[in-house]
């Protein structure tokens, strides 16, 4: 009965740490609206689960999400592509609270190549 009891209470609370993370991977963060955003990479951390880019655009930095190494090159995004002192045009999601000044890419234009991340949603 004791080993029982633990590893419900295990389960419970390994259920409840992941939710947090499934929210954020999802969509479910954003305003559901996109906005276009055009600055400079500052600050590229690519990888799994999603890559995250620091974007100076005006007197704002917002942090970008874009996909995860396979999506970026099935778009035909390189690593260098997305490289600090890179300026970029984003259009996505933003978060649903604004002031957080986060947004997840679904199309990303540099110079004059447009990388859709999510071909087929607007």
């Amino acid at each position: 009965m004791r080993h029982t009891r633990r590893a419900v209470i295990g389960t419970a609370l390994a259920l409840a740490l992941s939710v947090p993370a499934l929210a954020h991977h999802g969509w479910r963060w954003t305003s559901g609206d996109n906005i276009e955003l055009t600055g400079i990479i500052v600050e590229a951390r690519l990888g799994n689960p999603h890559g995250e880019l620091r974007v100076e655009a005006g007197d704002e930095t917002w942090t970008v999400e874009v996909g995860q190494p396979w999506r970026n090159a099935r778009a035909g995004l390189a690593d260098d592509d997305l490289s600090p002192g890179v300026e970029a045009t984003f259009v996505g999601e933003p978060a649903s609270e604004m002031s957080r000044r986060v947004m997840k890419a679904e199309r990303i234009r540099i110079g004059g190549t447009l990388y859709d991340l999510y071909p087929g949603r607007d």
